[in-house]
């Protein structure tokens, strides 16, 4: 199961049932989505995992370094960052978090042979491709891309919608497998109404899977600096053409 070569989702999950809760506000959280042991190994993979890349927003550009390398920055260096980063993340699209990327390509996810890549290529296997279009109700979903993240305190994404020219993005997904989060320490999914407020506030959790449309505004709220832990995901998109 290490490279999820045989992985099969929750067989209890049926996607023509969880359709119905889809339709309404195009969005909705399936609890148990993996077998635990599948996704407690992920977990692991990505708990012990050395190439985290912290990547930053800030103007149009996207600036990225090595995790542990941000970890060994002087205190007063860091604190200047922090600064500089929160001061433009009071407007406009600003992100900071933590990424494993995952190449799109076939052959590349199956040479990099490691649980990440192999859960990728699992949610783009014909067996995924046919539940999504099931649950969703889109015949057009052809592949399905992914990364994996990490909020620690500090960390956040603001608003925005996923709706990228050329990508060819259909739906979201966010797969958590985030153990004891409490809610006040930040980290949140949320999703904005037509006013702009607060229509649902999604906690982390472990092994759920959240799956929505795109063009809904939504946001990682700022994780506290007493967070305990790290908020730990799988995150992509459902495309409709091939990469």
């Amino acid at each position: 199961m290490g490279s999820f070569g045989n992985l099969s989702p929750n067989p209890t999950l049926d996607p023509v049932r969880l359709s119905a809760e889809f339709a309404g506000a195009r969005r909705i959280r399936i609890a148990d989505f993996l077998p635990a042991a599948s996704a407690a190994s992920l977990l692991s993979h990505l708990t012990e995992a050395h190439d985290w890349q912290h990547v930053i927003k800030g103007g149009e550009r996207v600036f990225e370094t090595p995790s542990e390398q941000l970890a060994a920055m002087a205190e007063a260096e860091r604190r200047a960052l922090d600064a500089a980063i929160f001061r433009e993340a009071a407007h406009g699209f600003r992100f900071r978090y933590d990424t494993i990327r995952v190449p799109d390509g076939a052959e590349e996810r199956r040479r990099a042979a490691t649980p990440l890549a192999g859960f990728a290529q699992f949610m783009s296997s014909p067996q995924m491709l046919g539940f999504f279009r099931a649950l969703t109700g889109n015949p057009e979903i052809r592949f399905v891309d992914a990364q994996a993240t990490r909020y620690r305190a500090g960390d956040f994404l603001t608003r925005h919608d996923d709706l990228v020219g050329g990508k060819h993005r259909s739906h979201a997904f966010v797969l958590g497998l985030t153990r004891g989060w409490r809610p006040e320490w930040g980290g949140l999914l949320l999703f904005n109404d037509a006013s702009g407020g607060v229509a649902q506030a999604m906690t982390p959790a472990f092994n759920t899977l959240d799956l929505f449309a795109i063009g809904q505004p939504h946001s990682v709220s700022y994780v506290a600096p007493y967070a305990e832990g790290s908020r730990i995901s799988i995150t992509g998109w459902l495309r409709t053409e091939l990469p």
